[in-house]
């Protein structure tokens, strides 16, 4: 059996060339070395993985090949001494060293010392090397590295050239990756090389490391799927669903979509955390001038951009907002998984009748959606509402009756143009956009239904399903349109004309503005697109309102005999 060796060690830079994403720093060592610039004690800092210790090797190799016959043969080992600090921190470890200092290469013309995890030197180490890192012998070279450089005392500090090596770039370690893949026979999407590359976080020699594990898991062919499988990451395909049930408003949808990802092991810190980065990525993806800043693979970028479309930036803003405010709130909270789940219901609510002003805190109330809940076929209009009785103005519905399934056949409905939300760019509130409106709204009550069914009905029907209506509207919580629209039965003329009475004008302007709900309503489940409805004032119908204390006790008298006997034997006044 072949010995196997790990791609971090196998594919290790022997030359400046080979170091990935740190081009400044190798141009910069190797033009020091042409021109003999190179300072005596240089400190490489930086995150780990990112080169550090192999640009000081082959920094090391190449100080001495300059001077030196066939230097692309000869490695000079013997002249290249390294040393842990972190398990070589005393005193005594230094005082050793700057021993072997003053003894000169035995070839080529510089001893350089690497000197790695220098942070983990004690306080009297740090003393004790000073003098020797600020006047070293002419033959000696200092590289020191460090992932902690504010540990160092500021006197070792100003002894040093100092270079600061930056996190490997996404695209830089999946364009490393893709290259080992080609030598070594795999073959592997570019989005699978991607996530490896982003779950690296900058580090090259963790991107190598789970590149070794997932080859093990998977074999010759690296997919999308198996490395998520693998790494136990979520695919941005979750945020892309996630999103959009958010922009639909779905939040029965979007709790089920995150009990899923809780099911499958992710903590919710990780899904809000990854819910508000593919914001952010979306909100990149708004401008040509930013889209270079996302950093994912070319089928992602597509699907980026095509979301972005959907959603809008104050939409993206607010969901950042909201994001971020969940993550710092995670940790501190005691019900963490209610805290994540108020947040995406407050996020799928921001766009939620988008003219009307809410608060910030704003989440769709559960009414609506227990009434759209049942609507399941596409030609069965089902009103939703729990097996009791709902109290209305006028009469009590059984919810048994709100419970038929009003079966119709096919309908080709009619296109209405310029319904709904103003695309224009007048505002809401000024003048020129308040008689668009007026327009609009005339427009949907004049449509034409000519063509259209026109299916026969009895009275008993009709103040059946009326009754049905009043039931709905009390359920979205409209009260006050259900209490007017119950305080008359309806009557059934001729060619399918109702009449409807109220007790004021200002009862009969509120019936006028909800009369079009009402009227499609009616007109679905009937099956008949030829009703119409015309309100009448009837002001002697008023009189059977109650106003003073007496004419609200002689009413409630009128339900309830027994309550003039209970009035008597407490000798209550009115």
């Amino acid at each position: 059996m072949e010995h196997f060796i790990v791609s971090a060690r196998k594919y290790r830079p022997k030359n400046f060339q080979d170091v990935v994403g740190q081009q400044a720093i190798t141009n910069t060592l190797e033009n020091a070395i042409k021109n003999n610039h190179l300072a005596q004690a240089l400190l490489f800092t930086g995150p780990r993985g990112v080169g550090k210790t192999s640009c000081a090797r082959i920094l090391a190799k190449k100080i001495n090949q300059q001077d030196a016959e066939n230097s692309e043969e000869e490695d000079f080992a013997f002249n290249i001494f390294e040393l842990d600090a972190a398990s070589n921190n005393s005193v005594d470890d230094i005082r050793s060293l700057t021993d072997q200092v003053r003894i000169p290469p035995q070839t080529g013309k510089y001893k350089v010392y690497i000197i790695d995890e220098v942070h983990m030197l004690s306080q009297a180490a740090f003393n004790a090397f000073l003098k020797t890192l600020e006047e070293p012998p002419a033959h000696a070279i200092f590289i020191l590295a460090t992932t902690e450089k504010h540990k160092i005392i500021p006197t070792i500090l100003s002894r040093c050239q100092i270079f600061d090596f930056k996190r490997i770039g996404v695209l830089d370690a999946k364009n490393y990756l893709k290259k080992i893949s080609e030598k070594e026979d795999i073959t592997a999407e570019d989005d699978a090389l991607h996530i490896i590359a982003q779950k690296a976080d900058g580090a090259m020699r963790d991107a190598l490391s789970i590149f070794d594990r997932v080859v093990s898991f998977s074999g010759k062919n690296l997919t999308r799927e198996a490395v998520t499988e693998n790494l136990n990451v979520l695919d941005y395909d979750t945020y892309f669903g996630m999103t959009d049930l958010l922009l639909d408003n779905k939040i029965p949808d979007v709790l089920n979509a995150f009990n899923t990802v809780l099911s499958k092991g992710f903590e919710g810190h990780h899904f809000i955390n990854g819910l508000a980065s593919h914001f952010r990525d979306l909100l990149v993806a708004k401008d040509k001038a930013t889209l270079d800043l996302l950093e994912v693979g070319d089928s992602a970028k597509k699907k980026y951009l095509t979301q972005a479309t959907r959603a809008s930036i104050p939409f993206l803003l607010q969901a950042i907002q909201k994001a971020n405010d969940c993550d710092l709130n995670y940790r501190a909270s005691k019900n963490q998984r209610l805290l994540v789940e108020l947040s995406i219901m407050q996020i799928a609510s921001i766009t939620f009748d988008g003219e009307k002003k809410k608060s910030a805190n704003y989440i769709i109330p559960a009414t609506f959606f227990q009434a759209l809940s049942p609507r399941k076929k596409k030609n069965t209009t089902i009103i939703a509402a729990e097996p009791k009785e709902i109290a209305t103005p006028t009469a009590t519905v059984p919810k048994t009756e709100i419970q038929k399934v009003v079966e119709k056949p096919a309908i080709k409905k009619p296109i209405l143009k310029n319904v709904g939300r103003l695309n224009t760019q007048p505002g809401k509130y000024s003048l020129k956009g308040f008689n668009q409106q007026k327009e609009v709204k005339k427009t949907v009550v004049e449509e034409n239904f000519e063509q259209h069914p026109k299916t026969t009905f009895t009275e008993e029907k009709l103040q059946e399903l009326w009754k049905a209506y009043v039931a709905l509207l009390n359920t979205k919580g409209e009260r006050s349109m259900a209490s007017i629209v119950g305080t008359d039965i309806p009557t059934l003329g001729s060619d399918f004309k109702i009449t409807f009475t109220v007790p004021n004008k200002l009862m009969e302007d509120q019936f006028k503005k909800g009369r079009p709900g009402l009227m499609k309503f009616l007109r679905e489940n009937l099956n008949n697109y030829g009703i119409s409805i015309a309100v009448q004032l009837n002001e002697a119908v008023e009189k059977k309102f109650a106003y003073t204390p007496q004419e609200k006790y002689n009413k409630l008298k009128e339900k309830n005999p027994l309550l003039e006997k209970l009035r008597q034997a407490f000798e209550l006044d009115l």
